[in-house]
């Protein structure tokens, strides 16, 4: 419904609940410029495909970006410092991706947002996230900030129990969806993704997910 109310060009903001916004289309006019700052971060820490604790493979592949870098193996889910693919520090989180989710987050009714890392998640089509919960993190008060480019997706946003049942959001290209406060522990996942061509990213959908991990 919220497409019949929305303006013919630019963003809006719509409020999913107290703690959730959908910033629509909020990046489509830097989306160029923001691609390339994670093209770049691409090439310096190549994404990959990690596997659960339990030893099942993920079919997204992810990478990071920032002070630390969300990894997955037999150890389990965590932070940490160094890409554990090079052994090097993740590459720092660039200037216009780091403002992006600052000002998203303010938008959205979180302020003083100051994310340390940044999950990014690439999607080939079929691939999908099962529901979960971001709770590797040290302080919950700070919010999520997820920012989609490329094809669209349906995103699952769940109760705080698995066992309540998820609603459906479309994601499309430019949009940012920021969840906090009471809504921070709220199941999320991703359904697979559709196959399509989309004009700058062709086949693919590029998640980045903004985080205050310590």
């Amino acid at each position: 419904m919220a497409d019949l109310f929305a303006p013919e060009e630019g963003g809006w903001l719509e409020r999913l609940s107290p703690g959730a916004a959908l910033l629509h289309r909020r990046v489509c006019e830097i989306d160029a410029a923001l691609l390339a700052e994670v093209e770049a971060v691409l090439r310096q820490a190549p994404p990959r495909g990690m596997q659960t604790p339990g030893g099942r493979a993920m079919s997204v592949a992810t990478t990071s970006c920032g002070a630390y870098g969300w990894v997955s193996d037999a150890r389990g889910y965590r932070y940490a410092e160094r890409d554990p693919g090079s052994g090097q520090p993740w590459p720092a989180m660039p200037a216009l991706s780091r403002a992006l989710a600052e000002e998203a987050a303010a938008e959205a009714g979180f302020p003083g947002f100051a994310p340390d890392a940044c999950l990014i998640n690439c999607y080939a089509p079929g691939a999908k996230m099962s529901l979960h919960q971001d709770k590797d993190e040290r302080d919950f008060g700070a919010p999520i900030v997820s920012v989609s480019l490329g094809l669209p997706a349906i995103f699952l946003f769940g109760g705080l129990s698995r066992a309540e049942r998820a609603g459906r959001i479309e994601l499309r290209h430019g949009d940012v969806l920021v969840w906090g406060g009471a809504d921070r522990m709220r199941f999320h996942g991703v359904l697979p993704v559709a196959d399509g061509m989309h004009p700058l990213l062709g086949r693919r959908r590029i998640n980045l997910t903004f985080r205050k991990a310590r």
